[in-house]
């Protein structure tokens, strides 16, 4: 299984609304909560991944499967396989999502103590800048870092233990259906084809195609060279197949 590549969505943002931040990081997202930025439930860098994951899995039974002398039954069983191998792995997915929020959440609650518990500003200071991108830290005043330890101080007193909240359960099930529905383009071809040849080939060109989107949208997220990303991502995608594959996965 892949492994999880989600950064906590807890970071303080900068000096000048740790409030925010914070109520978003302890899972305040109650409507009566004014200040609450609007955000999506899965970032779309989250979203390409999970549809690239759920495409290389299908394709690990897809292009495994033997043509030579296969039936109607053969091909069945080769769609029921497919399509219980990523049913399984989205929700192995988006139960590790929720795991992913869960710990998240909970290193937020020991960061906003440790920084309220903190015996000087300076100590303060370190435990803040620790949770924030390096890069935002660099550019704050000690002055800055003191008002957002003030406005700290002036939160509620966070829970006793992390929760989950909506938006993480509807992140989960974005996961599983992300996983999933990637396996539909894949596997059609076997639905509406009867010759397993012909539906192999045209089943392969879709992958590739979607290897090279996958690819194209996620350098244009990453700022790095879409085209390029896209011929990668379709080498390396069947790199990873052959690979999986090969090791009988």
């Amino acid at each position: 299984m892949k492994s999880s590549s989600r950064q906590p969505r807890t970071s303080f943002p900068g000096a000048a609304q740790p409030s925010i931040a914070a109520s978003v990081a302890l899972g305040d997202t109650t409507p009566e909560n004014p200040g609450k930025p609007a955000k999506r439930v899965l970032d779309p860098i989250e979203r390409i991944l999970e549809v690239l994951f759920g495409l290389i899995m299908v394709m690990t039974v897809t292009c495994s499967f033997s043509v030579a002398g296969s039936g109607r039954a053969d091909v069945r069983s080769m769609l029921i396989g497919a399509l219980g191998c990523n049913l399984a792995w989205g929700a192995i997915d988006g139960v590790m999502y929720l795991m992913s929020c869960f710990s998240a959440r909970g290193r937020s609650i020991l960061a906003l103590r440790a920084a309220r518990a903190a015996v000087d500003p300076v100590m303060a200071r370190g435990v803040i800048a620790d949770w924030m991108p390096p890069l935002f830290a660099s550019v704050l005043s000690p002055s800055q870092f003191e008002q957002m330890r003030l406005q700290l101080m002036e939160l509620p007193e966070p829970p006793s233990r992390p929760h989950l909240v909506k938006d993480d359960w509807l992140g989960a099930l974005g996961v599983f259906l992300l996983v999933l529905l990637a396996t539909l383009p894949v596997v059609l071809p076997f639905v509406f084809f009867r010759q397993p040849m012909l539906a192999l080939r045209i089943s392969n060109f879709i992958a590739v195609a979607m290897l090279f989107l996958t690819g194209y949208a996620f350098g244009r997220q990453a700022e790095f060279h879409p085209w390029g990303m896209a011929l990668t991502m379709v080498l390396v995608g069947g790199a990873m197949v052959g690979l999986t594959i090969a090791l009988g996965g």
